[in-house]
């Protein structure tokens, strides 16, 4: 059964990640799983290419958002801060029971990435940045 996003970020959220879909499905990736989620955490979307698996945690803001925060604050925002040690411990435990629960053997490669989805969505645009092979 599909998630229901029902606030403002959630909706905001769910196009971000429809964004990360399409653009990985661009870049040669193939989408294996999407919001794998387990009580102590979840994996926004499981693709592979090259034969490596890329966990990737997705982070969007809207123009709208960024436009509330002052001038200051916007030259130093990036989303990829809210990448807290308490979000990577999780994420890490969740990779592992995705490994073990999907068989994937102890050779395959795998790494974590991060894309930031920055949001206009009043004129339909979308830029997206990638932090790869974060260490957990």
């Amino acid at each position: 059964m599909p998630k229901i996003f029902t606030s403002e970020t959630q909706k905001t959220g769910e196009i971000g990640e429809n964004i990360a879909v399409k653009f990985l499905m661009k870049h040669g990736f193939s989408i294996l799983d999407r919001n794998y989620t387990k009580k102590w955490g979840e994996i926004d979307i499981v693709a592979e290419k090259d034969n490596k698996i890329s966990f990737i945690e997705v982070k969007s803001v809207s123009c709208e958002t960024l436009n509330s925060v002052s001038r200051e604050t916007l030259d130093h925002y990036n989303p990829e801060d809210n990448m807290h040690p308490w979000k990577l411990k999780r994420m890490s435990r969740t990779v592992q029971t995705y490994l073990l629960e999907k068989k994937i053997e102890e050779e395959k490669e795998w790494q974590v990435d991060l894309l930031v989805v920055f949001l206009d969505i009043k004129n339909k645009k979308a830029r997206v940045k990638v932090v790869e092979d974060i260490i957990l």
